[in-house]
C-alpha cells in the first residue's frame, strides 16, 4: 500500500515545481527552507508534506531521465 496525500499536497508541489523547475531539489531540508520563501505556509506539518512529495516527484522524474 502506497501513501495517502490529499490533493491540495499534490497540486501544490505540482504546480510550484512547474513554476520553479531548478529551485527545489531532492533535498529535504533545503526544500523545507525553499518553501518559507515561495509559499505562505501555517502549519509546518502541512509545510513537510508538501516538501516530502516535492522530493518525491522530483526523484520519480530523475529515474525517468535516467533510463
Amino acid at each position: 500500500m502506497g501513501k495517502v496525500r490529499t490533493v491540495l499536497i499534490k497540486n501544490v508541489s505540482k504546480e510550484l515545481i512547474n513554476k520553479y523547475p531548478n529551485v527545489f531539489t531532492t533535498d529535504f531540508e533545503k526544500n523545507k527552507k525553499l518553501l518559507d520563501v515561495y509559499l505562505e505556509i501555517d502549519s509546518k506539518h502541512l509545510r513537510n508534506r508538501i516538501s516530502g512529495y516535492i522530493v518525491n516527484l522530483l526523484k520519480i522524474k530523475n529515474r525517468e531521465l535516467s533510463s
